[in-house]
């Protein structure tokens, strides 16, 4: 993946993507389906320019966001995750290998639970109720920022020539 400028774009902008994601999900405490989309469906692109075989590497990918959806879809389900977060972290299941979205999903179980105790405590300070919502896809987003940021490095080391 060195030096393949298009690949490193690709990283950039789904940096970009979820620094929006992030941003609306504080705002609006949604995640828009057009963003959720957008990032999955440029995933063929990035699989195309990173060189990924068809068998076994994007079958890999596949199932990999195919078995997210499913286990999230039941959280969503039970009421305990969002469905714009369910449908990022699916999206995201489509362009990260099986190790990193591990990294992803550990760091943001971390991040989630921190940010949970933080917006539970705030919002029961101010309001006295329980009923906080809590914004996730800020969670997921620095999560996968955490896991691209190598990748972004390199990237920008050779854009620069650093």
């Amino acid at each position: 993946m060195q030096g393949n400028f298009f690949v490193y774009g690709l990283v950039g902008a789904l940096a970009i993507a979820l620094l929006v994601a992030a941003f609306t999900d504080i705002r609006r405490r949604q995640i828009d389906n057009w963003l959720n989309a957008a990032i999955a469906l440029s995933a063929p692109v990035y699989w195309w320019a990173a060189g990924l075989s068809l068998w076994p590497d994007i079958a890999i990918q596949l199932g990999l966001a195919l078995g997210v959806f499913i286990v999230l879809a039941g959280l969503f389900a039970l009421k305990m995750m969002g469905g714009g977060d369910v449908k990022l972290l699916s999206a995201l299941a489509l362009w990260l290998a099986p190790m990193s979205f591990l990294k992803l999903f550990i760091v943001m179980s971390l991040l989630g639970a921190f940010l949970t105790i933080v917006t539970v405590a705030w919002h029961f300070m101010r309001t006295r109720r329980r009923d906080a919502k809590i914004p996730y896809g800020v969670a997921i987003a620095v999560a996968g920022l955490i896991t691209l940021a190598p990748t972004l490095e390199a990237g920008w080391r050779s854009v620069t020539g650093a």
